[in-house]
C-alpha cells in the first residue's frame, strides 16, 4: 500500500488504518472484558464477495454497534469464527468497510469526526434534525456516496435509521437494494441498549449479555419484490416486525438472567 493512497472518499488508507488499530484496541475490553459479547455466524463473513454487501441491522447505540462489528468482521476474515480472542487481528484490518450515520451526529465532538474518518457515509436525515421532526427531500449526492462505498467495499446500515426499537423500516434503504442489488445481511444485535449509554462511547454496566448474530443473506428479487416486500423483509430479518413485540416467556428471561450471572462470575 503506497503511504498516501486513498479510498473513494479521500482518506488516506495508512492513516484509517492505524485509527481502526488504535481504537480497536481502546474498544476490545468493552467487549471482551467489561462484557462478555456472544457471536453467531461469523462463518457467513468469510463466504462474502469483497464488494457490494450491505449489512442491515437494528440499533442500539451510535457508536458501540459499528464498533463491535468491526471487531467481529476482522475477527472472522483472519479465521477467529464467533470469537474475538487475540485482538492481533486488527493488524490488518479490512479498510474498505463503511457504515451509514447521521451527519450531525458525526459532527457532534472530536471522538465523532475521528471515528467518522475510519468509514463513515455521513448523510442528512429526512426526518430528524436537532432533536426535532422534519419532512425534507433525500440528496442525491447521499444516495451517490452510498453506491460509491458499495462499489468499493462493505456498507453497515440501520435500516430504521433511529436506537428506538420497532420503529418502521425507512423506505431508503429497500430503494438502495433494488437499485444497486447488493448482497444483504441481516443483523441482530442485543444487550448494547443495557451495558452503554446512549452514544456507546461510555460502559454504562458490566457483565451484560451482549450478543451478536450473522444472519445468511436474504434472498431477494430485485427485479419483481416490491418496496413494501422488501421493506417487510427487512423487518423480519432483524428482527424489528411489529410480530416480535410480544412478552419475553419466563424460560427465555431465566436463561439470559442465567447468562448473565455466569459472566459476573467469569
Amino acid at each position: 500500500m503506497g503511504l498516501f493512497k486513498t479510498n473513494p472518499f479521500g482518506h488516506i488508507l495508512f492513516v484509517k488504518k492505524w485509527l481502526i488499530r488504535i481504537l480497536g484496541l481502546l474498544t476490545h475490553r468493552r467487549f471482551r472484558g467489561f462484557n462478555e459479547l456472544q457471536i453467531e455466524g461469523s462463518e457467513v463473513i468469510k463466504n462474502l464477495p469483497d464488494t457490494n454487501v450491505l449489512f442491515i441491522s437494528n440499533h442500539q447505540t451510535y457508536f458501540a454497534d459499528v464498533i463491535a462489528m468491526f471487531h467481529v468482521f476482522n475477527a472472522g476474515l483472519s479465521g477467529r469464527l464467533d470469537s474475538i480472542k487475540n485482538v492481533g487481528y486488527l493488524w490488518n484490518p479490512k479498510l474498505n468497510i463503511y457504515y451509514v450515520a447521521a451527519k450531525e451526529t458525526m459532527k457532534s465532538g472530536l471522538l465523532p469526526k475521528i471515528f467518522a474518518y475510519t468509514g463513515s457515509i455521513s448523510i442528512e436525515r429526512t426526518w430528524r434534525s436537532k432533536g426535532q421532526d422534519v419532512n425534507r427531500q433525500v440528496k442525491m449526492s447521499d444516495i451517490s456516496a452510498i453506491k460509491k462505498a458499495l462499489d468499493d467495499g462493505w456498507v453497515i446500515t440501520f435500516p430504521q435509521g433511529t436506537t428506538t426499537p420497532f420503529k418502521p423500516i425507512r423506505k431508503g434503504t429497500a430503494h438502495i437494494i433494488k437499485t444497486y442489488k447488493p448482497i444483504v445481511v441481516p443483523i441482530v444485535i442485543d444487550g448494547f441498549r443495557r451495558s452503554f449509554d446512549k452514544k456507546g462511547l461510555r460502559v454504562k454496566k458490566k457483565n451484560i449479555y451482549q450478543s451478536m448474530e450473522i444472519k445468511e443473506p436474504l434472498k431477494i428479487d430485485y427485479e419483481n419484490e416490491s418496496i413494501a416486500e422488501i421493506v417487510e423483509k427487512i423487518e423480519y430479518a432483524i428482527e424489528q416486525h411489529p410480530s416480535f413485540l410480544k412478552v419475553i416467556p419466563e424460560d427465555e428471561l431465566q436463561e439470559k438472567e442465567r447468562l448473565n450471572r455466569e459472566l459476573r462470575d467469569w
